[in-house]
């Protein structure tokens, strides 16, 4: 684990569903973390900020390069299936590699390779709404 975590700066929040993404990465995640914040040049040319929250919002990228047909299909059924994330819909439960639960979102398409020996998803995007609570 280290020292700080975007788990540190994320409020504890509950899944639509319940459901959990527990594949294995087999490749890094990029983690993307970021605040709502904005800035707008004032009228005499200082920049004035606005946050619009304390929470950190973060993007989870993950590869999963080589997937059994069965894997996939999970991938694909918690993405499809309307009882579950249905697309952009629900959030639900991810494991992350960290060792933390994280509620997320698909905010991609599901980009679903084919290939003669096994099946992948190259880059899927998970918004993070929140933490489970260890």
């Amino acid at each position: 684990m280290a020292a700080k975590e975007i788990y540190d700066y994320l409020s504890t929040v509950s899944a639509d569903v319940d459901v959990t993404l527990s594949i294995s990465c087999q490749v890094e995640i990029v983690e993307t973390g970021y605040k709502d914040q904005v800035i707008h040049m004032s009228a005499n040319g200082s920049p004035e900020r606005k946050g619009f929250s304390e929470d950190a919002i973060a993007i989870f990228r993950i590869q999963y390069n080589v997937l059994s047909a069965s894997d996939a299909g999970t991938i694909f059924d918690i993405y499809h299936d309307s009882a579950k994330a249905n697309a952009f819909e629900n959030s639900f439960k991810f494991n992350h590699p960290d060792g933390h639960t994280y509620v997320v979102k698909f905010s991609t398409r599901l980009p679903r390779e084919f290939l003669p020996t096994h099946h992948g998803y190259k880059e899927i995007d998970l918004i993070v709404i929140g933490r489970i609570a260890d």
